[in-house]
């Protein structure tokens, strides 16, 4: 099982990232003047990525958070203390940018795309979770809940390279398991029966894909590189590279060949990581 988004990469990656985000934030305050200050602001007055990705993400919260809670230099203490959630965040900045045509570039995304800001927001609440203040995760990802429209149970344990498109409506439970490189549309459940206790959410293994509005209930595992079909509720074991549909879902063959676009996206990162 691969759930490493607290696992250190390679700092070049991340440098290389900040480097690239800053020349586009260099263009684009130049290009259009109007946006000058706030890109100035969020981007090139900042001393690298953690510190950008904590100010916008606290910025993006302000009006979530109550107006006592200063959260942007709170984040950044948690990325000094949890490097590898600042590369994870990297990773997912990039996957985005790669294989979504509609994130016209890697600081749009980063500034914008609620689906990744989202998953930031769930990976500091984990990482308080898992630190002991849960409270305090909890409270973070509601915010995050309320301004994103996207829910994640702080316990919930994600991986790397995960891309989350448009995502409203998601919602994520405690006990679920996300691996690396799986990629998920909006108005997904992966909850429980209420038939189970302890764990008693989904596992969606590497590489598979959850198309839009699909419910998946219970300790029950989706398999790597598998496709759940829009709409399709889901309440049995999904084999690798298998495509389910309808409600109840029921097996319709391997997962087509036309999804390869997200597969070329992945092993072009892996080439070039």
């Amino acid at each position: 099982m691969t759930v490493t988004q607290n696992q250190q990469r390679d700092p070049e990656m991340q440098a290389t990232l900040w480097r690239t985000l800053t020349d586009q934030a260099e263009t684009l305050a130049t290009t259009s003047p109007a946006l000058g200050p706030y890109i100035r602001s969020s981007v090139l007055q900042r001393e690298g990525f953690a510190d950008c990705l904590a100010h916008v993400l606290g910025s993006a919260l302000v009006h979530a958070a109550p107006p006592e809670v200063d959260l942007a230099p709170e984040l950044l203490k948690l990325y000094a203390h949890n490097p590898g959630v600042v590369d994870a965040a990297a990773e997912d900045l990039v996957k985005l940018d790669a294989v979504n045509p509609a994130c016209p570039d890697l600081l749009t995304g980063l500034l914008s795309f609620r689906g990744f800001q989202a998953l930031q927001v769930y990976r500091l609440a984990h990482a308080m979770w898992q630190s002991g203040e849960k409270q305090f995760g909890a409270l973070v990802q509601n915010w995050g809940a309320l301004k994103y429209a996207i829910d994640i149970h702080p316990g919930a344990r994600i991986g790397r390279r995960v891309f989350i498109d448009h995502g409203i409506g998601l919602v994520v439970g405690e006990t679920s398991v996300i691996e690396d490189d799986v990629n998920i549309w909006h108005g997904v459940t992966l909850g429980s029966t209420l038939t189970e206790s302890g764990d008693r959410h989904p596992k969606i293994r590497r590489g598979a894909t959850i198309c839009a509005g699909a419910t998946i209930l219970g300790n029950i595992e989706v398999g790597e590189f598998a496709l759940v079909a829009a709409d399709t509720v889901v309440l049995k074991n999904v084999p690798a590279r298998t495509v389910v549909v309808g409600v109840p879902g029921r097996l319709a063959g391997p997962v087509p060949g036309r999804l390869d676009a997200i597969d070329e996206a992945v092993k072009r990162l892996a080439t070039t990581a």
